[in-house]
């Protein structure tokens, strides 16, 4: 009886211990990708400012 309840209180902290680390690893996903995303983004307009000072130059 006793050790029922503790293999079932066991059991519900491994599935909540799961759940929880599989929502913290989506967010960390989601918080990386849009880092990413930013990072390309300046890195983009880095670039077409480069771009234009070549061609600025060249005329």
């Amino acid at each position: 009886m006793t050790g029922d309840i503790i293999f079932r209180l066991f059991y519900f902290a491994l599935i909540l211990l799961g759940v929880i680390s599989f929502s913290l690893f989506i967010r960390r996903l989601l918080i990386n990708s849009t880092r990413k995303n930013n990072q390309l983004m300046e890195i983009n307009e880095k670039l077409d400012t480069i771009i234009e000072i070549m061609k600025s130059e060249k005329t």
